[in-house]
C-alpha cells in the first residue's frame, strides 16, 4: 500500500492544462489498477488514465464553483481496529475492511433482498432478480459482523426493495435489540403509501427514518427514470410518515437532461413538507449496476454543478456558500448544508464554506468526522431533533442573525427560545454524494469511504468498491462472493 500511496502524489503542468494531483484508479475494461491524473482545463477537472492493454480514458470529475482546489481538505486518517482481511493484492482488492482503510464505518448498508417492485433505469444493485432472500438468522449475522468490527454504526436497510419482505419489521426490531441506535429504510415508498399497518409495524419496531427515492416533482421524470408516475404515492408516503413520526429524506438520482432542471423544485417541495421531510440527498448518476456504459461529459453531472443549479433554481434562497465538504468521507465525495426554516419564505443557513480559508485549514481527524456524521444523521434525519446539535456539528451559527417571524410559534419571534424551537423541529439537511464508477474510480476516495456494505460473507466493503462494475457489468465484489 505504501507504493500505491506514493503513486497518489505529484504536481506539475501539462501541455493543455494544469496537473493538480495524481491518484490511482481502475481500468473500465478490466478493473486493473492503473495510475491516474487530475488535470484542470478551464473550469473543469478531468481524471485521465491509461491502461497498458485497453488504452486511454478521460472523464469529468469537477466543474465550476466552488473550485476543486478550494474544496479539497486534508484529513488525518483513522485506523481500523478489527480488520477482517489482510493486505495482499492492494486496494481495492482486499476489502473487508483491510488494515489500510482510513475511515471507520459511519453508515452500514445491509441488503435484505434483491427483489423489487420496479425496474428502474438507474439501479446500483441491478435489482429485480429472483434470488432467494437471506433468512432472519443470516440477517442477524450481518448485524453481528458490524458488532465484531467494533461498533454500532447507523444502519440503512436496503435491497432491492426491502418492503418486498413481510418480515421487515422483525429485521428492524432485531437491529434495535442488538444495540444499533439508528435504523433507516432505503425504499421507493410504494408499499408504504398503501399499507398503513405495515408502516405502523415498522415504526413500532424502531424505524427512525426512510431514505425515499424521489427524483423530481414532474410525472415525466418518474416515467423516464422509474417507468411510471409515482408522485402521488410518494407524497402519500411522506404524509403518513409525518403522522407516525418517521423522518423522511428525499433521495433524487440526478441525471443531466432528465431532472437537473428540477433541483430547485425539489428543494421547494421539501420545504413545503417540513417537518416530516428532514433532508434532501442528491445523488449524481453513476454508471454501474444497471447502466455500465461509458458516460459522456454531457451525461455526467458533478457536485459543484448540482450546487450551481440549486442556487440558480431557488433564486438564491439556497446559496452555494452554505455548503461544505463532509468531515467524514473524502471531500471529493460529498457536500452538505444545514438550514432552518424560520418562516414560510425564510431559510436560515447554519453552515458556510469559505474558499479563501480552505488552503490554510488544519487537517481534520477522520475518526472524529465519522463520529460527528453518525450523531448528526441519527439526530436530524429522525423526527425528534436536538436544537443544540443544529449548531455545532458541521457548522457554526451567526449569533447576530435575524431569525424572522413565524405565526403560531410558541416563543416570541426573534427570541432565542423561538430559534431553538425552530431548530428542533424545522431543520433541513441538503446534501449530495457522488458515487464512483469505473471511469472516475479513485483510490484516495475509496480508502476514505465511511459508507460500507455488509457483503453476504460478512465482510464490510466500501459502497463504491462493492458496486463498481466494468464496462460489461462484471463486479469486483457484488455477486462475486459466496453467501
Amino acid at each position: 500500500m505504501a507504493k500505491a500511496m506514493e503513486e497518489m502524489r505529484g504536481a506539475a503542468t501539462v501541455e493543455d492544462g494544469i496537473l493538480l494531483s495524481k491518484t490511482v484508479s481502475l481500468c473500465p475494461e478490466c478493473l486493473r489498477r492503473i495510475p491516474a491524473k487530475r488535470i484542470a482545463r478551464g473550469d473543469t477537472v478531468y481524471m485521465e488514465k491509461t491502461c497498458p492493454e485497453h488504452g486511454a480514458f478521460r472523464t469529468k470529475i469537477w466543474q465550476g464553483l466552488p473550485t476543486f482546489t478550494t474544496w479539497v481538505r486534508p484529513k488525518i486518517p483513522g485506523k481500523i481496529q478489527h480488520p477482517y482481511t489482510e493486505v495482499k493484492r492492494g486496494c481495492p482488492y482486499d476489502c473487508g475492511l483491510c488494515p489500510s482503510h482510513r475511515q471507520h464505518t459511519c453508515t452500514a448498508v445491509i441488503e435484505v433482498t434483491q427483489r423489487c417492485n420496479l425496474h428502474c433505469t438507474f439501479c446500483f444493485a441491478d435489482a429485480g432478480g429472483a434470488s432467494q432472500d437471506p433468512d432472519l438468522e443470516t440477517v442477524r449475522s450481518y448485524f453481528q459482523s458490524l458488532l465484531n468490527a467494533g461498533g454500532t454504526p447507523n444502519v440503512q436497510i436496503s435491497g432491492g426493495e426491502p418492503t418486498m419482505r413481510d418480515d421487515l419489521p422483525e429485521i428492524v426490531a432485531m437491529g434495535r435489540e442488538m444495540g444499533f441506535p439508528f435504523i433507516q429504510l432505503n425504499t421507493n415508498g410504494l408499499r408504504l403509501s398503501r399499507d398503513r399497518r405495515y408502516l405502523e409495524a415498522l415504526k413500532v419496531a424502531g424505524l427512525d427514518s426512510i431514505f425515499l427515492q424521489f427524483d423530481g416533482t414532474e410525472p415525466e421524470i418518474f416515467h423516464k427514470m422509474r417507468g411510471g408516475n409515482y408522485v402521488s404515492q410518494k407524497l402519500d408516503t411522506i404524509r403518513q410518515c409525518g403522522e407516525l413520526g418517521i423522518g423522511v429524506v428525499l433521495v433524487p438520482t440526478v441525471v443531466p437532461g432528465v431532472n437537473d432542471h428540477n433541483i430547485g423544485s425539489l428543494i421547494q417541495l421539501a420545504l413545503e413538507w417540513m417537518p416530516a421531510v428532514k433532508g434532501v440527498h442528491f445523488q449524481p448518476a453513476s454508471y454501474f449496476g444497471r447502466v455500465p456504459h461509458a458516460p459522456t461529459d454531457e451525461e455526467r453531472i458533478t457536485l459543484p454543478e448540482v450546487l450551481q443549479r440549486m442556487e440558480e433554481q431557488t433564486a438564491g434562497l439556497i446559496k452555494m456558500e452554505s455548503f461544505r465538504p463532509s468531515g467524514c468521507e473524502n471531500a471529493m465525495c460529498s457536500f452538505h448544508g444545514n438550514f432552518i426554516l424560520m418562516a414560510k419564505d425564510e431559510v436560515m443557513a447554519i453552515t458556510k464554506h469559505d474558499p479563501a480559508k480552505a488552503c490554510c485549514a488544519p487537517p481534520e481527524e477522520a475518526v472524529a468526522g465519522a463520529k460527528k456524521a453518525r450523531e448528526f444523521v441519527s439526530t436530524h434525519w429522525a423526527v425528534t431533533g436536538s436544537a443544540s446539535q443544529a449548531c455545532g456539528c458541521f457548522g457554526s451559527c451567526d449569533s447576530d442573525a435575524e431569525y424572522g417571524a413565524n405565526e403560531g410559534a410558541g416563543a416570541e419571534p426573534g427570541s432565542l427560545d423561538f430559534f431553538l424551537e425552530r431548530a428542533r423541529t424545522y431543520s433541513l439537511t441538503i446534501s449530495g454524494m457522488a458515487f464512483m464508477d469505473a471511469w472516475n474510480f479513485d483510490l484516495e476516495r475509496i480508502m476514505d469511504c465511511c459508507i460500507h456494505t455488509v457483503a453476504p460473507d460478512g465482510k464490510v466493503i466500501p459502497f463504491c468498491a462493492y458496486n463498481v462494475t466494468d464496462r460489461n457489468g462484471k463486479s469486483l465484489y457484488r455477486g462475486q462472493v459466496a453467501p
